[in-house]
C-alpha cells in the first residue's frame, strides 16, 4: 500500500492548475545509491517508484510478469527490474550501468542514479556522484560492512557530497534484529572517522518489504526513532541552496550575438547571486565592468542565483569569450596553468605521463599533461596503512594524487569549494574518449612565481633578420624508415639557399638532452615533449628546424604542433612499410628486437601510429632519397 505522502490524485482532480503550479517549483534533489553487489539498491529504487506511482499500468503488468520469468522474489514482484534494464543486468541480477530514474513526493522532485556494485565499474559510480547532492550507501544487514562500502563512501567523501546516508537494507533477514543494524553503524562511523567524513545519517530498511522507506514508521522496527527515507531525503539541503551564499561564478558558455544591437552571455550561474549594476570581473583577463541587464527566456530579472541559466549583458565593451568565468570583482576566483589534483583514471588504457590530453572544466578547454602520479590511493584500504601506493601510473579504476600543467592558465577553485570550477575530465585526443575525471586541489607556488619576461627582439625580428619564415618540418616514421637521410639531404638544400636551418636528430637528441631516458611508452612520450619545447624555442630564434624522430603516437605529434604558430608546424610522414624498413636495418635493431633482445622497439613489440594527413608524404619504396629532398622543398617553398 502507498503511503499517504505520494498520494497526489486529490489536488490534481480539484484544480490541476494548482498542482501544476506547486510540482513545477518543487525542489530538486539529486541522490546516488551505492554499495555492494547486491546489497539492494535497484530494488530501493524501484519500490521509490512503485510506491510514488510513477510507473503506468503497462510496466506493472510487465514488471510482474517480468518477476515470475526472471526475477529474484520468486512469486513476488522483483522492484530491481524496474531500474535493471539491460539484458545482461537482468540475466546476472546486477546493475552494470549508471541508471537514472525520476520521481516525486508532495514535498520535493528526486532523480536518482542507481549505479553499479562491482569494483571493475567503479567508473560508472563516479559519473554518478559526480553531480549528486546526497549519497544512498546500501549495507546488506546479513553481511555488514564490505570492501565495496568503503570504497563507494571514499569515493562519495571524494567527490564532494556532504549528506551520506547508510542504510542498512534487508533488515527483513535478520529478523529486524536491533543490534545487528547498532553493530553495523558502529562499524561505520569508525571508518568514517578515519576518512573524514564528519556526520551521515543511519535508517534502518527493507527495499522488498517497504520498511521504513516512506514516511511512515514500520511496526518491525519499534526500537527506532529515527526519520524514514524519504523523509530524511525530503530535508536535505540542495546544493544550490548552499552554492547561492558563495560568490558569484558564471562560466561564459556562449557569447550570444543575435543582432548588432545586442551583446550577451550566456552560461549556468555556478555560485553565488547577481544584480543589475554589480560590479563584475571577467577571468582571466581582469578586465571590470558591471552588470546591465539579466535575460532570460521568460524575461528580465533585477536578480539571479546560483542553479540559474540566464545571459548577462555589461555595461561595457569588454573582451570576453566562451570560456572565461564572469565574477564578483572584489572576489574572482584564481587562474593558473599548474596544478596538484585527484584523478579517477576511467579508461582500459593507461594513464600516459606526459601525453597531452584534452582537459575539460566548465566551459574551458585546453590541452594538459599528467605528470608521474606523487602516489595512488589504496581504496580497498582508506585509512590504513596501506592508503598511499608509489605508482608510475594510474589504471582503469585507479584513484591518484599528480600535478597537472596546462598550455595556457584556466580559471579554477579547489574543487571542495566549488564543483563547477574544481571539477574537470580529461579527453583522449585521438579517440575522444572521456579517460578521467579529476578534482582540482590548488595551484602549485612556483606557477604564480614564474612570469613569462617580455623582451625587445621578438621571434619576428628574429624571422625577418634571416629573411625567413619559422618553419618545424617533422620528419616521422619507422626506425630505418629513412628520417635522417632525407632530412639532412633537405637541410642540404635549404643551406644552398641560405636559409637558417638546424637538425634535431633523436639519436643526437638521446646523447645529451635525453640522455636520461630510456625507451619505455612514458619515456618516449617525455623525448618527444623535450624536442618540441626545444624545437620552438628555435623557431623563436627564426630558424628552420628539422626533426628526425620516430615520435610513434599522434598524441605526442600533435601536442608539438599545439605549441607552435599557426602553419609553422609541418609533419612530413617518411611512409616505409615495415618489412621494407625490416630488410635494410642498418644498425641492426630489428635483428634485436626479433631475439628479444631489445625491448619495447617500434614495430615489433610497442606501436607505431602513422599520420592521417599529415602536409607531406614521401615514400621511400617509390623514391629516391633526392628525389624525396626535391619534392619536400618543392611543398614547402616559398619560405618567406
Amino acid at each position: 500500500m502507498a503511503d499517504a505522502s505520494y498520494e497526489t490524485d486529490a489536488l490534481i482532480a480539484d484544480d490541476i492548475n494548482a498542482y501544476l503550479d506547486q510540482h513545477q517549483n518543487k525542489s530538486l534533489l539529486r541522490f546516488i545509491t551505492c554499495g555492494s553487489v547486491d546489497d539492494g539498491k535497484s530494488t530501493l529504487i524501484g519500490r521509490l517508484l512503485y510506491d510514488s506511482k510513477m510507473i503506468f499500468e503497462d510496466q506493472l503488468a510487465a514488471l510482474e510478469a517480468d518477476s515470475k520469468k526472471v526475477g529474484t522474489q520468486g512469486q513476488d514482484i522483483d522492484f530491481a527490474l524496474l531500474v535493471d534494464g539491460l539484458a545482461a543486468e537482468r540475466e546476472q541480477g546486477i546493475t552494470i550501468d549508471v541508471a537514472y530514474r525520476f520521481f516525486a513526493t508532495e514535498k520535493r522532485k528526486f532523480i536518482v542514479a542507481d549505479t553499479p556494485g562491482h569494483e571493475q565499474y567503479t567508473r560508472n559510480m563516479v559519473t554518478g556522484a559526480s553531480t549528486a547532492d546526497c549519497a544512498v550507501i546500501l549495507v546488506d544487514a546479513r553481511k555488514g560492512m564490505l570492501v565495496q562500502t568503503r570504497r563507494h563512501s571514499y569515493l562519495a567523501h571524494l567527490l564532494g557530497i556532504k549528506h551520506l546516508v547508510l542504510a542498512v537494507n534487508k533488515m527483513d533477514l535478520v529478523d529486524y534484529d536491533q543490534s545487528t543494524f547498532d553493530q553495523i553503524v558502529a562499524d561505520y562511523s569508525t571508518f568514517a572517522d578515519e576518512i573524514g567524513i564528519e556526520t551521515f545519517t543511519a535508517v534502518p530498511i527493507s527495499g522488498f518489504k517497504g520498511d521504513n522507506i516512506t514516511s511512515s514508521p514500520s511496526a518491525n522496527t519499534t526500537w527506532y526513532d529515527g526519520p524514514s527515507l524519504i523523509d530524511h531525503l525530503e530535508t536535505i539541503e540542495i546544493a544550490n541552496v548552499a552554492a547561492q551564499e558563495k560568490p558569484f561564478r558564471m562560466p561564459v558558455q556562449w557569447v550570444n550575438r543575435p543582432n548588432l544591437d545586442f551583446r550577451g552571455f550566456s552560461g549556468l550561474i555556478g555560485s553565488g547571486t547577481v544584480k543589475r549594476g554589480d560590479a563584475v570581473r571577467i577571468v582571466p583577463s581582469g578586465k571590470t565592468s558591471t552588470i546591465k541587464t539579466i535575460v532570460t527566456y521568460d524575461g528580465e530579472l533585477d536578480e539571479a542565483v546560483a542553479g540559474q541559466s540566464v545571459t548577462i549583458t555589461l555595461e561595457d565593451e569588454v573582451d570576453c569569450s566562451r570560456g572565461d568565468v564572469i565574477a564578483a570583482a572584489d572576489n574572482p576566483p584564481e587562474a593558473s596553468d599548474q596544478f596538484e589534483a585527484t584523478l579517477v583514471w576511467m579508461d582500459d588504457e593507461a594513464l600516459k605521463p606526459g601525453r597531452g590530453y584534452t582537459l575539460k572544466l566548465a566551459s574551458q578547454s585546453v590541452t594538459a599533461t599528467v605528470q608521474e602520479p606523487k602516489y595512488e590511493i589504496n581504496v580497498n584500504n582508506v585509512g590504513g596503512s596501506g592508503e598511499k601506493l608509489a605508482t608510475k601510473t594510474l589504471e582503469l579504476n585507479s584513484i591518484g594524487v599528480a600535478e597537472i600543467h596546462t598550455d595556457r592558465p584556466i580559471t579554477f577553485e579547489a574543487y571542495e569549494d566549488s564543483r563547477a570550477l574544481g571539477g574537470f575530465i580529461l579527453v583522449d585526443k585521438i579517440t575522444n574518449a572521456t579517460v578521467g575525471a579529476g578534482m582540482l586541489h590548488f595551484s602549485l607556488r612556483r606557477a604564480s612565481n614564474v612570469h613569462w619576461q617580455a623582451t625587445t627582439i621578438t621571434r619576428d625580428h628574429h624571422a625577418d633578420l634571416k629573411n625567413q619564415k619559422p618553419r618545424v618540418l617533422w620528419f616521422t616514421g619507422l626506425s630505418g624508415s629513412g628520417k635522417s637521410t632525407i632530412a639532412n639531404a633537405v637541410e642540404q638544400r635549404l643551406n644552398v639557399m641560405n636559409r637558417h636551418t638546424f637538425l634535431l636528430d633523436g639519436d643526437n637528441v638521446r646523447h645529451g638532452l635525453n640522455k636520461d631516458l630510456g625507451f619505455t611508452e612514458a619515456d618516449r612520450i617525455e623525448n618527444i615533449r623535450r624536442v618540441g619545447e626545444v624545437a620552438k624555442l628555435m623557431t623563436d630564434a627564426g630558424l628552420i628546424v628539422l626533426t628526425a624522430f620516430i615520435s610513434p603516437f599522434r598524441a605526442e605529434r600533435d601536442l608539438v604542433r599545439a605549441m607552435m604558430e599557426d602553419c609553422e608546424f609541418i609533419e612530413i610522414f617518411v611512409d616505409t612499410p615495415l618489412e621494407v624498413a625490416e630488410q635494410r636495418d642498418v644498425k641492426g635493431l630489428y635483428k634485436k628486437a626479433r631475439s628479444g633482445d631489445l625491448k619495447n622497439f617500434t614495430g615489433i613489440d610497442s606501436p607505431y601510429e602513422a599520420p592521417d594527413e599529415p602536409e607531406i608524404r614521401v615514400n621511400t619504396v617509390e623514391m629516391t632519397v633526392e628525389e624525396a629532398a626535391d619534392h619536400i622543398i618543392s611543398q614547402i617553398m616559398p619560405l618567406k
